[in-house]
């Protein structure tokens, strides 16, 4: 049996296709389009996907979408009710869209599907719709490990819901407990997203990496004024301050009033009041999630947890939910935003719709390796049709080279295997770096990426090392959580001493100074030897030459662009920028010696 699942129409479009529960592709429009956040209908997706499986369209037995436009609309049409006449720009903007496209999404569904197989017939029940929270919930608990546990969902908003609790009992998931529209944890960051000068739901993982360089001053007044914490868990926002419901705007001149400040301007460096803002909604969130998750632990007697929607991609969070809460085990689902909702939805019919039987032994995810790969004789091919020069190498050569030029201060693009589902690069199509010295992640950031100073970036270690160097207690094989160096790998802070800000980026902090935070925190990638053996294998030649048993590890892109595909955009993405080598499916490529005749001297253009 095989189930097609789709997100769209929103931010991440994405296409998923089970074969008898198991994940055969999941990829996102945005890696084919070069659109970052994509949010058109995932054609090229799907062809990618039944392209994999071996399949035409008309053989797939059901097609899922993650969410039903109709209630969204209806929520849609009462917020505007209740907060008239004063959303009437904002109606007058939305409504358009929506009575063109969005109410008949059905249609054009149905209509885009067509086009892909002609031989694909819409029947009654070949086509169906999930809530959003409903793919949510089962994105993260149906491909987890575990036969029982709890499930917490939490973003902006779906339909009605923005945070949702359920049970999930072999194969089936039941729903709890949830927080309805207005009140969003998911939007109150956005709001602050917003107000920081950074772009709503695209951004927030900024605000996450800016909070360190600042200090929790404004937490009391945002509890006092903007968001009310009840004793059961749950939250509500006073959206006095708030514009999302009837403007064009997350936030309000109200909300200005209240900081003393407008917005930041995009073009405009964050100063200490921003830092001090990014951190005091940081700290305010993690609360309200820590109670929120404190208070499933005393209510159900469930001791693992899943976790799913766009809140769950804040690794600071997980972290301190996996070090402060007594569950036994926490399942993060790696593609935890809307992307992900095509995987949920899919296998929300397979289990729940359908009662197939389910076996929870493993994580299924495949460590989220669901997208395109490509041999070395097509990227072979590839170069030379380009005159480009490269080096084909055997496997162990390959990895021992990567090594080499790591250690050598160099910057590797590393292109291997199948690529990532998710937003996180775990070392399919990475840009590798050596995390002890102290000025790379000035150079990733600044000559490669091309992005902000702040941005921190993450370790891949080796799952062996993980506990000896962090306070982890368990693998984090997804990059989905925050931990701290261990003391014995920290330096002295002299350095720090009458420094603020981003002057704190110039302190060595530890002996892996790259991939320490301004507060000696990381987000962490443990790589195991038998789920990942290809990248394990790069980072162990690694420590076999240099005794450090971690590499700094980011995603293969720079700044606005969507994470790299096919051997042409890493390609694109190397000339572009200032690293130093592309390792690609055991091709090694070198900027120093690319053209094969030194008298020959390519344009960019031309390369490409």
């Amino acid at each position: 049996m095989y189930i097609l699942g789709i997100s769209a129409y929103y931010h991440d479009s994405a296409a998923c296709l089970l074969y008898n529960g198991d994940i055969v592709a999941a990829v996102q429009e945005e890696r084919f389009t070069r659109i970052k956040n994509d949010a058109c209908f995932p054609g090229y997706s799907i062809k990618y996907c039944l392209e994999e499986s071996g399949i035409s369209l008309h053989q797939v037995d059901f097609v899922v979408f993650y969410e039903k436009p109709f209630i969204k609309f209806e929520r849609l049409i009462e917020t505007y009710l209740a907060t008239a006449p004063t959303g009437l720009p904002s109606f007058l903007k939305a409504m358009p869209l929506w009575i063109k496209d969005k109410i008949f999404m059905k249609k054009h569904i149905i209509k885009e599907l067509s086009q892909i197989d002609k031989r694909w017939v819409y029947k009654d029940d070949n086509l169906l719709f999930t809530d959003h929270h409903q793919a949510h919930a089962a994105s993260a608990f149906f491909p987890s490990p575990f036969k029982n546990a709890l499930v917490l969902t939490a973003d902006g908003v779906g339909e009605w819901a923005t945070t949702t609790v359920w049970r999930g009992s072999d194969n089936k998931l039941q729903l709890l407990r949830e927080i309805r529209f207005p009140h969003s944890l998911g939007l109150f960051y956005s709001a602050f997203t917003y107000y920081l000068g950074f772009k709503v739901n695209s951004d927030e993982y900024k605000v996450m990496g800016l909070a360190p360089y600042g200090k929790p001053v404004f937490v009391p007044l945002i509890l006092e004024k903007l968001i009310d914490l009840k004793s059961d868990g749950s939250f509500r926002l006073n959206m006095k301050y708030f514009n999302y419901c009837a403007g064009l705007t997350m936030t309000n001149k109200g909300f200005n009033k209240l900081f003393a400040n407008a917005p930041r301007k995009a073009n405009e460096p964050p100063d200490q009041f921003h830092m001090d803002i990014a951190c005091s909604v940081q700290k305010v969130v993690e609360k309200v999630m820590l109670n929120i998750v404190a208070e499933l632990e005393q209510s159900y007697p469930e001791k693992d947890l899943c976790m799913a929607g766009g809140v769950a991609l804040n690794c600071v969070i997980n972290g301190k939910i996996q070090a402060q809460t007594g569950f036994k085990n926490i399942w993060i689902q790696p593609a935890a935003g809307d992307a992900g909702g095509a995987l949920g939805a899919a296998y929300f019919v397979y289990y729940q719709y359908l009662n197939n039987q389910r076996k929870a032994e493993q994580d299924l995810m495949k460590n989220a390796l669901l997208g395109p790969a490509f041999t070395k004789e097509y990227i072979a091919e590839m170069l030379a049709d380009r005159n480009l020069h490269y080096e084909i190498q055997d496997e162990t050569e390959f990895n021992k080279t990567i090594a080499r030029y790591l250690d050598e201060g160099k910057v590797v693009g590393y292109f291997k295997g199948r690529m990532e589902f998710g937003p996180r690069a775990l070392g399919s199509r990475s840009i590798l770096g050596d995390p002890r010295k102290a000025d790379m992640q000035s150079v990733i950031n600044q000559k490669i990426k091309f992005r902000e100073s702040f941005r921190p970036f993450a370790p891949a270690i080796l799952e062996e090392y993980a506990q000896q160097y962090y306070n982890l207690s368990c693998p984090s094989p997804y990059m989905l959580l925050v931990s701290s160096i261990k003391d014995r790998y920290r330096l002295p802070e002299s350095d720090a001493v009458n420094k603020a800000g981003l002057e704190l980026l110039k302190v060595k902090r530890s002996v892996l100074p790259a991939v320490t935070h301004v507060d000696y925190s990381a987000r962490l990638q443990t790589v195991n030897k038998q789920l990942h053996p290809e990248f394990y294998n790069v980072i162990k030649a690694f420590f076999d030459l240099t005794g450090c048993p971690a590499v700094i590890n980011t995603s293969f892109n720079v700044k606005d662009e969507p994470i790299v595909c096919t051997p042409q955009d890493a390609l694109q993405c190397f000339m572009k920028s200032d690293m130093d080598v592309l390792a690609i499916e055991q091709i090694i490529i070198t900027k120093k010696h690319m053209v094969k005749s030194l008298k020959q001297e390519l344009t960019l253009k031309q390369i490409l």
